[in-house]
This record gives structure tokens, sequence and C-alpha cells, in this order.
């Protein structure tokens, strides 16, 4: 049955995602384990697909507005999609990632790392752009790599534990591109790689009949207006104050998942 407190909670995350390009995995998964009590592997399994779809929707709407950088997007799906796909395997041979310990503990870390990056951004992009002004043709030069391999990063890190593609992702491309990406592309680009990863990582665990419909139809039915309305305020809206808060928020969540 169709649950109003799992579609207020598909309604909260849905209007960050929009706006920020953050809180497929980093917002609800929190809120799945912690405040629903549900199970590690039924969060990360429904999360995926949550993600995915709510990220469709929005990314037609940043898409509409031209601000997706295509280039960055294939870069990072070059490195992320293969690890992802390499782990939806392991997922279906029955690999022990889907020990309920191991998964909680994964979680709780990443979590952690996307609250640190979170706030550690201004001073990453600051340090990147200088490096960008002052050996402009170095950093270019290793930008492709390093966008593939943060690409792999984040393709574990999804699978794993369903959280990272918003979060991390933004972090890793201010760092990576300091002069190219504005707000409003950042948001764009984010949330575009974010939807084939989400739905390769969460194949595996649809397989495996790990996520729960009923309460993924009840975030969706919260997820989908809300994230069209934060994508149609994103560029209009600062997005940093909303990302600080995130961000103490998650870090609180990441201790209670590890303690």
């Amino acid at each position: 049955m169709i649950a109003g407190e799992y579609t207020l909670a598909g309604a909260l995350t849905g209007f960050v995602i929009g706006l920020t390009g953050v809180g497929g995995g980093a917002l609800m998964t929190p809120i799945l384990l912690l405040i629903f009590g549900v199970s590690p592997t039924t969060a990360i399994a429904t999360d995926l697909w949550f993600a995915a779809v709510t990220k469709i929707v929005g990314a037609r709407v940043h898409h509409a507005n031209g601000q997706v950088d295509w280039q960055v997007v294939r870069r990072l799906w070059l490195g992320s999609l293969p690890m992802a796909l390499l782990i939806v395997v392991l997922v279906s041979l029955g690999a022990q990632v889907t020990r309920v310990g191991f998964l909680s503990r994964a979680i709780g870390v990443v979590i952690l790392v996307t609250a640190v990056g979170l706030l550690a951004a201004p001073k990453l992009l600051a340090s990147a752009r200088g490096r960008r002004i002052g050996q402009p043709e170095r950093f270019k030069a290793v930008q492709p790599a390093l966008t593939v391999t943060s690409g792999a990063i984040l393709g574990l890190c999804v699978a794993l534990t369903s959280v990272g593609a918003g979060a991390l992702g933004s972090v890793m491309l201010l760092y990576l591109y300091p002069l190219r990406m504005t707000p409003h592309r950042l948001v764009a680009t984010d949330i575009v790689h974010a939807i084939p990863l989400a739905v390769v990582a969460g194949t595996g665990y649809l397989f495996a009949g790990m996520v729960d419909w009923w309460m993924l139809a009840s975030l969706l039915i919260g997820s989908i207006p809300a994230v069209v309305v934060g994508s149609t305020l994103a560029g209009k809206v600062a997005g940093r104050g909303i990302q600080v808060a995130l961000a103490t928020v998650l870090m609180a969540a990441g201790v209670k998942v590890l303690v």
C-alpha cells in the first residue's frame, strides 16, 4: 500500500535532488535506515531505482535548458558503468558484499566522506582554480584520465551503498573542472551521469528480489513533482546553504549508522 510517510520523504529528497543534484542516495538512504528502520540491502536496492526514476524527470528539465556537459558525462560513464556492472555481477552471483554488517559500515563511511566533501567544496574549488590557471596545460592533460578514475570510484560507491553519485560526484567535478562547471551546469551534469549508473547498479539488486516496490511507488509519488520544482528553481536559488545544511545532517547520520 502507498504510505504517506514515504511519499513525504520522497518529496523532500526529490526537491533537494532537483535543486542541488545531491540527495538520491546521500539523503534517502540514511532516511530509510535511521527513520524507517529499513534493512540495508532493501534500502540500497529501492533507493537506486528511486534515484534513477527521479533523476530522469529532473534531467529532462535541465537538458531542456541546455546545461548538461555531455563530454564530461561520457568520461564519467567510462569509469562508473563498468565498475557498477562488475558489482552487479558479483551481487548476482551471491557475493558476500550483501552482508548486512558490511553494508551498514560501508554506507556510514561513504556518508561521512560525502559530508566532508560537501563542507570542503569551496576550498577544493579554490585550490583547483589555482592549479588550472597556474598550470593550464598540465591540468588539462590529466583531466580525462582523472575523470574516468573518478567515475570508477563513484561506480563502486553507488553500486555498494547507493550513496555518492550526487554529492561526491559534484565535489569531484568541481575539482576537475573548476572553470567549466557553473552551478547550474554542475547540477545538470551530475544528475544525467547518475541515471544509467543507478540503473546498472540497481539491476543486480532487482534480479536478487531486494527491491520493495510499494515503498518505491510511495517515494516516487512524492519525488516526481518535487524534483520538477527543484530543477526549475536550480540556478535561481543559491544551493550552497542547502548543501551545508545537508552536510551537517549527513555527518550526524553517518556517525549514527556507524555507531
